[in-house]
């Protein structure tokens, strides 16, 4: 996510440089073929067009925008469900006969969040599990495709088992239970986004009519720009591609791009705050790389 109060003007040239300058060469076309042939333009009504266009690409980015900001309010609900299981854990698991189990479940959780942080971005989740838990308490869940609900279910299991040994009661069972119903229907929803894109309208539409528009721009305007079309026109033509590009950006919340959601960042204060909970040695903070945060 960039974090940079305006974005550097090389990551915006190098995200638009080629449509621009495909625009500018096919203005420099129109200009010319304008002034240098008998071929004259028609009229075009640039401005029914355009309003059009804008009001298409407006909703299209306010649709994107809501998916980004869901995702991001259900992380906002893994920080929180997560600091709670650590919070219950410690004080409802008793010293010392479960010493252990207490931080068995907040390693756990600290895995199961990495690897759903992998699992969203499409990447093996094996060695970030294994950063936290040993391989034999890992591999149960690593051998199954979902390998963020297999953690999270065998959470559960140690749940149980310490309400068979009576380290907690029933009470405490169905409260540590109904944060991992949270956090699964957490998981769900960050699934849901990743899996179902945008209707293939909202993403094959915007796109075409924008090109189409940029195309016809120059026709219609070279009358009045004359030879300062190819500049006019492209940077007209910028507004349209740019609100195309945003909706593309936000579309995938979690691709993995400097547009997307800080997932690393999350997981890592997750990290610090549950360690810290145990009164463990936790990591630093992540800090922004070049305007970044990842």
């Amino acid at each position: 996510m960039i974090v940079d109060a305006t974005p550097r003007l090389s990551r915006i040239v190098s995200e638009v440089w080629r449509p621009l300058a495909a625009l500018f060469v096919w203005d420099c076309i129109v200009t010319f073929v304008y002034y240098f042939t008998p071929l004259r333009a028609p009229s075009l009504p640039l401005t029914l067009f355009g309003t059009g266009l804008a009001l298409f690409l407006g909703f299209r980015d306010n649709s994107a925008y809501a998916r980004w900001w869901e995702a991001r309010g259900l992380w906002g609900l893994m920080i929180n469900a997560s600091r709670n299981l650590a919070r219950q854990a410690r004080n409802f698991l008793p010293d010392p006969e479960a010493v252990d189990l207490k931080r068995t479940i907040v390693l756990r959780q600290i895995a199961y969040v990495n690897a759903l942080r992998c699992q969203l971005r499409k990447q093996k989740p094996d060695d970030e599990v294994l950063r936290f838990l040993s391989r034999g308490e890992a591999e149960p869940a690593l051998a199954r495709t979902n390998v963020a609900n297999g953690l999270l279910d065998g959470t559960g299991r140690r749940l149980v088992d310490a309400k068979n040994k009576g380290w907690i009661d029933t009470i405490q069972l169905a409260a540590m239970e109904e944060i991992l119903v949270d956090i699964a229907n957490s998981q769900g929803g960050m699934e849901r986004i990743k899996n179902t894109p945008l209707p293939n309208q909202f993403r094959f539409f915007p796109s075409f009519f924008t090109k189409l528009f940029c195309i016809l721009l120059p026709i219609g305007l070279v009358e009045t720009l004359e030879f300062a079309t190819p500049v006019g026109s492209t940077l007209a033509g910028l507004m349209f591609l740019a609100a195309l590009q945003v909706g593309d950006d936000l579309v995938d919340p979690f691709a993995n791009t400097v547009h997307d959601l800080p997932l690393n960042a999350m997981c890592r204060t997750i990290e610090i705050d549950l360690l810290q909970a145990i009164g463990d040695q936790a990591p630093e903070p992540i800090t922004p790389d070049k305007g970044v945060l990842w």
